[in-house]
């Protein structure tokens, strides 16, 4: 007794492959119910496929290979049958095809075959055609992206001549036998063939006096209890094909005490209106399960008074209307399950919106004099669709390519803007672009763009080199220059192509730029010296994104930095505490450092952090339980906060000593890269967001201290004139992230 709780009640199966026969026989109901694998055409009746040699390919939920294909075939009219379905084990509705490729010329090319099929098509994924192979070879494959390893040949021989004789055939059946020769549990049947001619090409075998034919591989195990009929036949390379045979046969349940009935169950699944009607279809799923001696059959039945029949698939309701499905199982030992039923009423779908939906745009923001939006100004798009709904609104500025909107788009480039927009609803109706038009005026403060560099130059230009391409914005507002990023320190010419390659790869493929303007920057770059011998800027990375420059710095106190996916340092949102991300390699007194951080904090509020700059080693200092305030009390802190309220100290100010206010310094968006670089030389600092200095300060007294020691002052002013580099996580609200850290001592 193999198992004793399923959903099939019937295993007809050569070994594993039980599922291809019992999927054979899924319902699709409707007025009548008939046999939900399609075929590309009609099957040829019997003395026709007794004279046609079969060929069949399976495929499943690898995407590497075929689950069966057959290698060699003799020349003439072909059966081939491809089936992709549950029934060959499909259990996550993977679509492959069945391709045989005409474009190689070492390969035949007479054969266009094409079948892409899958477990939820109209056919149930199994599909048959007929085809005329000729000698020689075919390379069959799989075309959907992916797949590729899904390939095969087929070596296709020419009949041999003078072979007359079929095949012998026998079968043999095996098991447990009780005394009335019944088989106990299940019973086994091996068929053989021999031909003493051309060989054996097909053996096949049928489940009961009209069951479909299928290639036998392996002993066919029947362990349902009742009377059963096997048939089989061979077919050798000559085309000649051995009468038909059978064995006939009887399996009981082995001896038991169980009378206790199967349980079952029964949902109904499909897409559903608001009312809960199905539309167009419904699918009704029967489930068994017997502890005793197993399940031995499940059965359904359509209405009041429909007859039962087997249940070995889904049943699928087409046909409008109220519907009953009724269902029952019975085990092995005999005992009958309760009959029970499930109801549901199958609708036509709505019909089809063709009508797209209506977008509309506001741009809002402060006006000068002129009508011109100062500093910024803020587009907000609606759509609105009465049938099928909205499914997505995307906006194009100044050209650029569609993009997704899912928020206010800011717009704060200074100079005049058209932004374009659309809607499509979810029946796939896309409306016509409409268009507003707006200029942005200059205002106090202004951060730059978030880019990694600034460059507005009318054509992209690599150093020197002008490739004479448009300057184009990107997806994310900055021009191709500023992605291109030919001012920052590049250690090697290569490193510097690599970049540039990825960067233009990703501009092809939205469309920003074609490949002969593809060409034609890589040209510039070439040529270019960026990255050779003399061109770098002096400036030594601490961190580059890689997790071997990570592990060179060091956390104290409380939180947390962990590498994140886009080569940056993220703070965490689940370790508690404030501390600090120090990088104790060695000290720098004068020096120039830069970096980028992002605003990550969750919700709507804005992230408080900090860099830390010019403190002593936090190993061995009398404050050591507490390393972060080490860096606060004996350093200093250039904060990075933008929001509006909470502490007074914006981004850009020294905490404790130089406060910048937000009209200083101004409000960065949530979620983009800002540029960060902290000039120091001597007790002057110098700090610069987004290429713009927000502060300058001069430390008072200048004093500065040597090895620290117990009741060195906090806020008076001295510090040291060099000391380490650090990074503050403040709290799990507080998320920031870091990258491209780097720094060139003055």
């Amino acid at each position: 007794m193999r198992h004793r709780s399923h959903r099939s009640p019937l295993r007809y199966r050569p070994l594993r492959l039980w599922t291809a026969l019992v999927g054979a026989f899924l319902m699709i109901l409707g007025l009548t119910s008939t046999a939900a694998y399609g075929r590309a055409v009609e099957r040829p009746d019997d003395a026709k496929a007794a004279a046609a040699q079969v060929l069949t390919w399976t495929a499943g939920d690898p995407i590497d290979h075929y689950l069966s294909a057959p290698t060699t075939a003799l020349a003439g009219p072909t059966t081939i049958i491809f089936e992709n379905s549950t029934a060959t084990g499909n259990t996550t509705g993977m679509p492959h095809t069945l391709t045989f490729d005409v474009s190689d010329p070492e390969y035949n090319n007479d054969v266009p075959l094409n079948i892409l099929a899958n477990p939820s098509d109209a056919n149930g994924g199994k599909y048959t055609v007929e085809v005329n192979l000729t000698p020689g070879k075919y390379r069959f494959r799989c075309s959907i992206p992916g797949h590729s390893l899904m390939t095969g040949v087929l070596t296709v021989t020419e009949v041999g001549p003078g072979d007359t004789t079929a095949p012998e055939t026998n079968a043999t059946v095996q098991g447990q036998q009780n005394a009335d020769g019944a088989y106990v549990g299940s019973a086994t049947v091996a068929v053989t063939a021999t031909d003493a001619g051309s060989g054996i090409a097909t053996t096949e075998y049928a489940v009961g006096a009209d069951g479909p034919w299928q290639p036998y591989t392996d002993p066919v195990v029947v362990d349902q209890v009742g009377s059963h009929l096997i048939r089989y036949r061979a077919t050798d390379q000559s085309g000649n094909v051995a009468a038909e045979k059978s064995v006939e046969f009887t399996v009981v349940a082995p001896p038991t005490d169980d009378t206790t009935a199967p349980e079952t169950s029964a949902t109904v699944s499909g897409e559903r209106d608001d009312a809960g009607n199905y539309l167009s279809m419904a699918t009704v799923t029967v489930t068994a399960s017997d502890t005793g001696s197993g399940v031995n059959t499940i059965e359904y039945a359509l209405g009041a008074s429909g007859a039962w029949q087997p249940y070995t698939a889904p049943v699928m309701v087409h046909q409008v209307g109220s519907h009953t499905v009724r269902y029952r199982a019975t085990d092995k030992a005999g005992n009958a399950a309760a009959e029970k039923s499930v109801a549901f009423t199958v609708v036509e779908p709505p019909a089809k919106d063709t009508t797209a939906p209506q977008t509309s745009a506001a741009v809002t923001g402060d006006k000068n004099a002129n009508g011109a939006f100062i500093t910024s100004a803020k587009v907000t798009l609606t759509a609105t669709d009465a049938e099928s709904g909205v499914d997505k609104v995307e906006y194009s500025l100044d050209g650029g390519p569609y993009l997704a909107y899912t928020t206010p788009v800011i717009v704060d480039r200074v100079g005049y803007h058209t932004l374009a927009h659309r809607a499509t609803d979810k029946a796939g109706n896309t409306s016509q672009a409409k268009q507003v038009s707006f200029t942005i005026a200059q205002g106090g403060g202004v951060p730059a763009p978030n880019c990694p560099e600034y460059d507005e130059r009318l054509t992209v230009i690599v150093g020197t080199v002008d490739s004479g391409v448009p300057n184009r914005l990107t997806r994310n507002r900055c021009t191709i220059n500023e992605l291109i990023e030919d001012e920052r320190e590049w250690t090697s010419h290569a490193l510097f192509l690599k970049h540039v390659d990825t960067v233009l790869d990703k501009l092809l493929a939205d469309n920003v730029i074609d490949q002969r303007e593809f060409n034609k920057i890589t040209r510039a770059a070439k040529q270019s010296k960026i990255g050779k011998p003399g061109q770098t800027e002096g400036y030594r990375d601490l961190f580059d994104g890689t997790a071997e420059s990570f592990a060179k710095w060091e956390q104290v106190g409380g939180g947390k930095f962990a590498l994140s996916g886009d080569g940056a340092i993220t703070s965490s949102t689940t370790v508690e505490g404030m501390g600090m991300l120090w990088f104790p390699q060695r000290t720098y007194g004068n020096f120039s450092l830069k970096l980028q951080f992002r605003d990550d904090a969750p919700g709507n509020g804005n992230a408080n952090g900090g860099v830390f700059v010019r403190f002593p080693n936090v190993h061995n200092h009398p404050e050591e339980s507490r390393p972060e305030w080490v860096a606060i009390n004996y350093g200093h802190e250039v904060q990075i906060l933008d929001r509006p309220d909470g502490d007074m100290y914006k981004t850009g100010s020294i905490y404790g000593f130089d406060r910048v206010g937000l009209g200083g310094a101004g409000v960065t968006p949530k979620g983009t890269w800002n540029d960060y670089e902290i000039r120091v030389v001597d007790q002057h600092y110098t700090i610069l967001r987004n290429g713009v200095v927000i502060n300058e300060f001069d430390n008072v007294g200048g004093q500065t201290f040597t090895p620290p020691r117990a009741g060195d002052p906090g806020t008076d002013g001295r510090r040291y004139a060099t000391g380490y580099i650090g990074l503050q996580v403040h709290g799990t609200t507080d998320v920031i992230s870091y990258r491209n850290i780097r720094i060139q001592e003055l």
